[in-house]
């Protein structure tokens, strides 16, 4: 009691109060990393859920309300592709060496629609338009992959180019599409790589999906330990404070 009417006194009530806004503030920072925590529990959850799912297979008539339901649902869509609409996906590396990506629709069964295909990596020195037909695919293939989102700068703002690009810096469906004959899903398609190791170009490679809690309770602890070092610290301050008075 005696400690208290002290802390609260014309001499330490300054103090006291801004000692208690930085333990607030402190305490309060702990909560936001605990939410942060639960946020990133039921996004692992949702990526569980989402790579536990049988193959999604991609229709013409396939109905997508909310293609950020569909992130990383592994899928598999039956066509042609169209080369001669095949983009190259800009500023890409494969284990440190830099290249492009080849990305091209998958013309469906009913020729109106298409999925954008990641098809993988192909080195800077093939990187030239003119060398995209030495990787072509003909005929009917089947195609498995993890679904992908489109990627825009802003927000989801897209502007179409004015012209036709063969050329792009992201994926960006809506600004892509423009340039496109069909009609195309809202989101695309990383291609799987072949089940054996070996593979030959396009390279392609498995998503790494992070399930990992992070740092976020680490952080929440570290703030409680220092909401208590500054109150205990604090109040042994003012004691000896007192008692040299």
């Amino acid at each position: 009691m005696k400690l208290l009417r002290l802390l609260v006194s014309r001499r330490w009530l300054a103090a006291t109060l801004l000692v208690l806004l930085g333990m607030g503030i402190m305490l309060r920072l702990a909560i936001w990393q605990l939410d942060r925590l639960q946020e990133r529990r039921a996004a692992n959850a949702f990526l569980r859920q989402s790579l536990e799912l049988d193959v999604l297979l991609l229709q013409p008539d396939t109905a997508i309300d909310d293609p950020a339901a569909w992130k990383n649902r592994r899928a598999r869509a039956t066509g042609t592709y169209d080369f001669g609409a095949q983009i190259g996906l800009k500023v890409q590396n494969w284990q440190g060496q830099p290249g492009i990506h080849l990305v091209a629709p998958l013309v469906l069964a009913d020729g109106q629609t298409a999925v954008l295909i990641d098809r993988g990596w192909i080195p800077d020195s093939e990187a030239a338009p003119e060398n995209w037909p030495t990787y072509d695919e003909p005929g009917i293939l089947s195609v498995e992959g993890y679904v992908a989102l489109s990627q825009t700068l802003q927000r989801g703002n897209s502007t179409p180019p004015a012209t036709p690009q063969q050329e792009w810096y992201r994926i960006d469906i809506a600004a892509i599409q423009p340039q496109m004959p069909y009609r195309l899903f809202p989101f695309y398609l990383l291609q799987a790589p072949p089940p054996t190791r070996t593979q030959s170009l396009p390279y392609r490679s498995q998503p790494e999906f992070d399930l990992s809690e992070g740092p976020h309770l680490g952080y929440a602890i570290q703030w409680v330990l220092f909401t208590l070092v500054l109150g205990g610290g604090y109040l042994a301050f003012v004691q000896r404070s007192q008692g040299r008075d």
